[in-house]
């Protein structure tokens, strides 16, 4: 188990840790929880040895190996498959022992090695990889294309790919799904959801957290506590204790009573469809830990806009995508024939490549229509939050200057000293507000991007992943924020818990179209994995289609032979008693594999159950500290075995499927 223990880490001045005692014990899955700053990326540094502690002890099973994601942008021309096998550490290990083996003509060593791979899985390594990339959203095309011929994003997801195919004792996943779609991100949680070891994320996506943790650490303070549950659970607990603690709370009323108002408004408005349904629930959820949400030390809102034009937009057979340099027209989306009116908050679906950014992009006219007409209500103004909005921030200026230019160009204008009391209401004080960009967090810069949003007073808010680089506390502010905006929202996000509290209704983008979608979150997930389905047994079928092709070739010299003779193929005595001596060898050479598969489910199956039933025992609270470590030992014993056994049940599969096939 890892256990921290009394434990002190300092990062130059900054005391992150302050004798801090925690346990996390084998097969936990663990979401650690805290502000921007707080100390959660250095708390992983020295889970992996980059830090070391101050005072106290960390104490980690010496033998247990460690996987994380990698934060560098690679540069490597190497496929992607290859790129990600390298993951896997111990097959790589058994590879270069197998080359150190032929290179000496050690037969012995080679035979080792051979096992080992083998051991490794090996034999199914790179379709594991390339299962893995698809469920990630890569192509099949796309799979053994250069690393560097990926974008930014792209290449994020080859390195949380390349972390996954690590057969890890202990993962450390640091914002996994920041480059991720809803549909990758769908396919992501089920993946952890089935890993066997003990993981530590950090991520700012609650929905996330509660899909694949049952333990929750909060760092507050330079303190680590320990709750059961996921994050929701972790809320309510919180929120309990917050409550408890009377003269905070009374300081909080007033802000309570503001946030039971927007409550109370939007529940009367979301009543009937079943989209809306979601949101009462997560409205409900926001009244229980209020104290939460009020104590949290960031909060702002959106003016209210000067006018709300009805429609706000009108499409009229609108086809959108780009022209390439000869001049041809890329269709992604077309025939749009839909209207946007005034207080709609609409959440825009679709896996990745569909167009979903390409719909933003040209709404807000960064691409013009490749057909059809789009006409704006008069009087609309746009508040366009775009993925790349960060990066065209100007790094040598400071946040101040921003607002100067802002409200010197595109207004309301200001006097300095106003500018820089409303930069201090986003939390950018005193020296801060002439820090250069350049040197903010992701967190920061988001922020800084939403205040001058807030600045320009728009009635349709079109927000395109807004939440990718904010912390927890803020991700309810804006939350909050929109739910209190008088105008429209048009919301794309992967953030399911922001599209539940802020949407009443679903359009989606697929199949070069745009429709609404009749269902919740919910559905839509089901739909997603539904694709998912349906697309991997594509990929199968396309992958078996040379081995149909191979043996329908193998079999035309004989027929053509035969015809030659003049003789019907395999029509001889000889022949036929031939093919019969034939079929009953390979019937003899499969009998003791299939009952070697047999004994392996068998056994397979009480692993199974003991797996389980340790797992149950473990997640106990209060369980006794011999009672755990021994079962953490004879789980970690059952994993090992459970893992040997399906590489061998696969290998005995590969055989039968072999010897069926020369049947054929």
């Amino acid at each position: 188990m890892l256990v921290l223990s009394q434990l002190s880490l300092r990062r130059g001045t900054k005391l992150v840790l302050h004798r801090t005692s925690v346990t996390v014990n084998p097969g936990e899955k663990v979401g650690l929880v805290g502000r921007n700053g707080a100390g959660k990326s250095s708390l992983f540094s020295l889970l992996a040895s980059r830090l070391s502690a101050d005072a106290g002890d960390l104490s980690l099973p010496p033998r247990w190996r460690i996987a994380e994601v990698a934060q560098d942008m690679p540069e490597t021309s190497e496929g992607a498959t290859d790129f990600v096998l390298e993951g896997d550490t111990v097959l790589a290990e058994a590879n270069a022992a197998l080359a150190r083996a032929e290179l000496s003509g050690d037969g012995h060593a080679i035979g080792d090695a051979h096992h080992a791979i083998s051991d490794a899985g090996g034999f199914d390594a790179r379709p594991r990889a390339q299962s893995m990339l698809m469920g990630l959203g890569f192509k099949s095309a796309e799979l053994d294309l250069p690393v560097n011929s990926f974008s930014g994003g792209w290449r994020m997801r080859l390195q949380l790919a390349r972390a996954l195919m690590c057969p890890a004792d202990l993962m450390l996943l640091d914002e996994p799904t920041n480059h991720l779609d809803l549909d990758a991100l769908v396919w992501l949680e089920a993946w952890l959801q089935r890993y066997a070891g003990t993981m530590i994320v950090i991520s700012h996506d609650r929905e996330f957290l509660d899909a694949i943790t049952k333990v929750t650490l909060h760092l507050d303070e330079a303190k680590l506590v320990r709750y059961t549950g996921n994050y929701t659970a972790f809320e309510e607990m919180r929120a309990i204790r917050l409550s408890q603690a009377q003269a905070s709370y009374e300081k909080q009323k007033e802000r309570m009573a503001h946030l039971q108002k927007f409550i109370d408004r939007f529940k009367a408005k979301a009543s009937k469809a079943k989209q809306a349904q979601s949101r009462v629930k997560a409205l409900a959820r926001m009244e229980k830990i209020g104290p939460v949400l009020t104590s949290a030390d960031f909060q702002f809102e959106f003016r209210e806009p000067l006018s709300l034009p009805n429609p706000m937009l009108a499409f009229s057979e609108v086809a959108c995508g780009y022209k390439s340099d000869d001049g041809r027209e890329k269709r992604i989306v077309e025939g749009i024939d839909r209207s946007v009116l005034a207080g709609q908050r609409i959440g825009i679906l679709g896996a990745n490549g569909q167009g979903k950014s390409t719909l933003v992009k040209t709404i807000v006219g960064a691409l013009p229509p490749l057909a059809g007409e789009i006409v704006a209500g008069k009087g609309l103004k746009i508040g366009y939050f775009a993925q790349q909005e960060l990066d065209v921030l100007s790094p040598a200026d400071g946040p101040l200057m921003h607002m100067v230019r802002l409200a010197r160009d595109l207004g309301p204008p200001a006097r300095e000293q106003e500018l820089r009391d409303f930069l201090g209401s986003f939390r950018f004080t005193g020296e801060m507000a002439a820090q250069p960009v350049g040197t903010l967090s992701g967190g920061e810069k988001a922020r800084l991007v939403l205040a001058m949003l807030v600045w320009q007073r728009p009635n349709l808010l079109l927000l395109d992943e807004p939440t990718n680089h904010l912390d927890l506390t803020t991700r309810e502010a804006l939350s909050v924020a929109l739910n209190e905006f008088e105008g429209t929202v048009m919301l794309v996000s992967h953030d399911r818990a922001l599209l539940r509290e802020v949407c009443d209704e679903f359009w989606l983008v697929t199949g070069g179209a745009l429709e609404p979608f009749d269902g919740d979150l919910d559905d839509y997930q089901k739909w997603l994995l539904e694709q998912s389905k349906a697309a991997a047994r594509a990929a199968r079928q396309e992958a078996a289609s040379p081995r149909a092709e191979a043996r329908e070739q193998k079999t035309v010299p004989a027929a053509a032979s035969a015809a030659a003779t003049g003789a019907a193929p395999g029509n001889t005595r000889d022949e036929r008693k031939a093919a019969a001596q034939a079929r009953q060898q390979r019937s003899d050479a499969a009998k003791p594999l299939r009952q070697e598969v047999n004994r392996i489910d068998n056994k397979l199956g009480v692993l199974f159950a003991e797996r389980d039933a340790l797992e149950a025992g473990l997640a106990e609270p209060d369980v006794d500290t011999g009672r755990l470590a021994e079962s953490g030992k004879r789980l970690k014993a059952i994993l090992e075995q459970i893992e040997e056994l399906e590489a061998r049940w696969l290998e005995l599969s590969t055989q039968l499927d072999d010897i069926a096939e020369s049947v054929a």
